[in-house]
C-alpha cells in the first residue's frame, strides 16, 4: 500500500498562521487599551502574545513588538486615563 499525498497545509504551518493572527490582534488590543479602559483590555494583549510566541517559531520579531508595544500602551493608557478622570477598568 501506498502512502497518499494530502493536499493543504502542515499542522505546522496552520500553527504558525494562527500564531502571527493572534498577534496581530494582540497589537490592535493594545492600542485599543490606549484610549479605551486599560486595565481590562491590555493585560488581555499580553495574554494573546504569550500565546502566540509559545505557538511560534517564525513569527518572534513580531510577538516581541507586540511585547514592547503592550507594555508601552499600558503606561501610556493608565496615564491618559488618570489624567482625564476616565475609567481604568
Amino acid at each position: 500500500m501506498s502512502a497518499v499525498e494530502r493536499s493543504g497545509s502542515r499542522p505546522s504551518e496552520a500553527r504558525e498562521a494562527v500564531a502571527g493572527f493572534l498577534a496581530a490582534a494582540a497589537l490592535f488590543a493594545s492600542v485599543v487599551g490606549v484610549v479605551d479602559r486599560p486595565a481590562r483590555v491590555v493585560p488581555v494583549a499580553l495574554v494573546l502574545l504569550l500565546v502566540a510566541a509559545v505557538m511560534t517559531e517564525r513569527h518572534t520579531r513580531l510577538v516581541l513588538w507586540g511585547l514592547w508595544i503592550a507594555m508601552a500602551a499600558w503606561m501610556l493608557g493608565m496615564t491618559i486615563a488618570v489624567v482625564a478622570e476616565r475609567p481604568l477598568y
